[in-house]
C-alpha cells in the first residue's frame, strides 16, 4: 500500500471544507429569505468553525499547569476538557444553525460562539507562554 504525503493532505480539508460548504449554503438560504444579518452572522460563525477544524489537525496537546498531574491521568483529564469544549462548540454551532433556518433570533448564538472562539484564542496565548 503506497502511502504518501500528497495523499493524506485532502483528508485534513475534508470536514473543515464540509463545515465552510454547509456555512455558504445556509447563508445563501438565509439571504435568498431575504435575512442578510443572520445570513452573514450564520457564515462567520461557521467559518470560523471551519478554520478551528482545520488548524486543530495538527495542534499538540499540553497542559498549561501541574493541575491536570502528570502522566495518564493528565491525559485523561485534557482529553476530557478538549472533549467537553468540543462537544458544546458543536451544541452552539448546531443551535445557531437551526435558529437561523427557523427565523429566530441568532444573537444569543452568535455571542456565544465569538465567546467561545475568544477563549480558544486566549487559551492559545497562554500555553504558548508556559515553560
Amino acid at each position: 500500500m503506497w502511502i504518501a504525503p500528497e495523499r493524506r493532505r485532502l483528508n485534513r480539508w475534508i470536514v473543515p471544507g464540509l463545515t465552510a460548504g454547509v456555512g455558504l449554503g445556509v447563508a445563501i438560504a438565509l439571504l435568498l429569505d431575504d435575512r442578510p444579518r443572520s445570513a452573514w452572522t450564520a457564515l462567520a460563525v461557521l467559518l470560523g468553525y471551519a478554520l478551528l477544524l482545520a488548524v486543530r489537525r495538527h495542534e499538540p496537546a499540553f497542559s498549561v499547569s501541574e493541575g491536570f498531574g502528570s502522566g495518564h491521568r493528565a491525559r485523561s483529564h485534557l482529553r476530557a476538557a478538549a472533549m467537553t469544549g468540543d462537544v458544546l462548540t458543536v451544541g452552539i454551532v448546531a443551535g445557531l444553525v437551526v435558529t437561523a433556518l427557523r427565523e429566530g433570533t441568532v444573537g444569543p448564538y452568535a455571542w456565544l460562539a465569538a465567546l467561545a472562539g475568544a477563549t480558544y484564542l486566549f487559551s492559545l496565548l497562554v500555553a504558548g507562554r508556559a515553560p
